[in-house]
């Protein structure tokens, strides 16, 4: 019969742990960020019976608030998603937005999801600009010896006066 040695047997049990953590280094990332959202809070709120008093109480207060136009209140919420090593992505988003009259009372819910998300990608070409194209070299080393170098070797400015900065 064969014995087995304490060592192996810590060995063994280390290379699984070790196995074990990095294998849970591979696990997405989730994450709620903003509002969390009650469908049934939200689907209380009604217009022309609520009015600023009740949606704080029943919703809380809002994610922000409209500073010009129509009295508004934001609710967001983003459900992100996030792979090893990659940057976080929204999986699932609600965009609440309740609109008040000048007396307070709700006048509109609106409700939006990823639908209203766009999708863009953004070009890698260089935008063009005015000048002359300089390379790192040339960035880096282009002003030594130009900075306050006069031709001639004199100061041609105005002579400096006492005050305190030259002036």
């Amino acid at each position: 019969m064969r014995e087995v040695k304490p060592a192996a047997i810590m060995l063994k049990v280390a290379a699984a742990g070790a196995l074990v953590l990095l294998a849970s280094g591979c696990a997405s990332i989730r994450d709620h960020r903003g509002y969390i959202v009650d469908s049934a809070l939200v689907d209380s709120v009604q217009p022309g019976i609520d009015n600023k008093q009740s949606v704080e109480k029943t919703l809380g207060r809002p994610t922000f608030i409209s500073q010009f136009g129509t009295p508004t209140w934001y609710y967001l919420s983003i459900l992100t998603k996030q792979a090893p090593f990659g940057r976080p992505r929204a999986k699932q988003e609600l965009q609440l937005k309740i609109s008040f009259d000048a007396a307070g009372r709700v006048t509109k819910v609106d409700r939006a999801g990823m639908e209203q998300v766009a999708s863009i990608s953004p070009d890698s070409h260089k935008t063009p600009t005015l000048g002359r194209n300089r390379g790192f070299f040339e960035d880096l080393f282009g002003n030594i010896g130009a900075v306050g170098a006069v031709p001639g070797g004199g100061s041609t400015g105005p002579k400096p006066g006492s005050g305190p900065n030259g002036s």
